[in-house]
Formats: C-alpha cells, sequence, structure tokens
C-alpha cells in the first residue's frame, strides 16, 4: 500500500516545478551597510537637534550702555499696569540670573525660562542680566539681546528695567501673559461671563 501511496504522491506532483532562486529572500543582503545608510549614520550624530527657540541670534543687535533703561510695553496694557510694574509693586514670583552667561546660554535659559513661568502660572518675574561694566570694551551684551528678546516672544505683555534694590539697570521686571485658568478665574471673581 505504501507503494500506490508513493505512485499516487509522484503522479500528483509531476507537473510542479520547483521555486527558482530569485523568489526567496535574501537575509544576507539586508546586512551589508549601503551609502545611504552611512550617509543617515554619520548625520544622526553630528546633526544638531532642531532648535525651536525662535529667539533672535546674535547677529544685528543694538548695543546698549549699561546705563540705558529697558522698557516696552504691548498695546491694551494699562497705564497703571505699567506703572506699576516700573515701580516695582508686584510680588516677583521667579527670578534668572543670567550673570557670567555666554549669549547663546542665556538665549536658551531665557527662552526656557518664560516657558517655565507660564506653565506654572507666574506672572511677574525678574531676569538678572547684569550692567556689562565688567567687559573689557563695557559692552552691555546680555542687556542688549534681552532688549531684543523680550518683545519677540508673545508671552512678555510688558517689561521695565527694575528699581535700584533689585538691581537696577542691571536687571528687568518681565510681565507675562495671563493663563486661561487666571482669566477665567479673574472673570469668575468679578461676575464677568
Amino acid at each position: 500500500m505504501a507503494e500506490e501511496d508513493s505512485d499516487l504522491f509522484f503522479e500528483e506532483m509531476g507537473d510542479v516545478e520547483p521555486l527558482k532562486k530569485r523568489d526567496k529572500a535574501h537575509l544576507d543582503a539586508q546586512k551589508a551597510l549601503t551609502p545611504g545608510h552611512l550617509v543617515r549614520r554619520v548625520t544622526a550624530v553630528t546633526e544638531k537637534t532642531v532648535d525651536d527657540n525662535h529667539l533672535t541670534a546674535t547677529d544685528h543687535i543694538e548695543i546698549l550702555s549699561s546705563t540705558d533703561v529697558l522698557e516696552y510695553k504691548q498695546a491694551g496694557i494699562q497705564h497703571g499696569v505699567y506703572k506699576k510694574l516700573r515701580m516695582g509693586r508686584y510680588p516677583i514670583d521667579a527670578r534668572l540670573d543670567l550673570h557670567r552667561m555666554t549669549v547663546e546660554v542665556a538665549r536658551k535659559e531665557v527662552f526656557r525660562f518664560i516657558h517655565d513661568c507660564m506653565k506654572y502660572d507666574l506672572r511677574t518675574v525678574i531676569i538678572l542680566h547684569g550692567k556689562g561694566d565688567r567687559n573689557p570694551d563695557k559692552k552691555a551684551l546680555l542687556k542688549s539681546h534681552l532688549a531684543k528678546w523680550l518683545p519677540e516672544m508673545e508671552d512678555v505683555m510688558a517689561f521695565h528695567s527694575a528699581q535700584k534694590h533689585h538691581g537696577g539697570t542691571g536687571a528687568v521686571y518681565v510681565l507675562l501673559r495671563k493663563s486661561d485658568n487666571d482669566r477665567q478665574a479673574n472673570r469668575e471673581r468679578h461676575g464677568l461671563r
């Protein structure tokens, strides 16, 4: 009976052709590195990560002196609010000290600081930038860059050089936008919808 089964099997398989070699998967081919692989590998190691910091880099900045006063307010900021900021009458929720930082490091720190302040619903902060008196050329580099960066940030509503007891022209008060939660709480507190 086994012989009949064998004959029947060969009869049924008689017109079957074996698979061609090209129809087989070649797993060894995946191990070879192509020039594209090499380029992507080198790029992944050497390319900088994407910087979402939109603050102006170091070019085209008007250099300020140590005694120049920083001042800015967006349209719509009430005069009384700005005056209270200017006079240092708001409680300071956070501070950032830029002393002895390079311009590039300060750029990253200011961006991160303002972002973090918004995340935690902080309203009034102070940034200590120094006057630049220790620089050999007496240029207030950080102050000059800060004067350019702060208006570029949509969450910064106003800023002004600090009062003498907070650092004078070597520091700046910054008023930040109210968060949505704070605005809603204010509406509820005053009976507005």
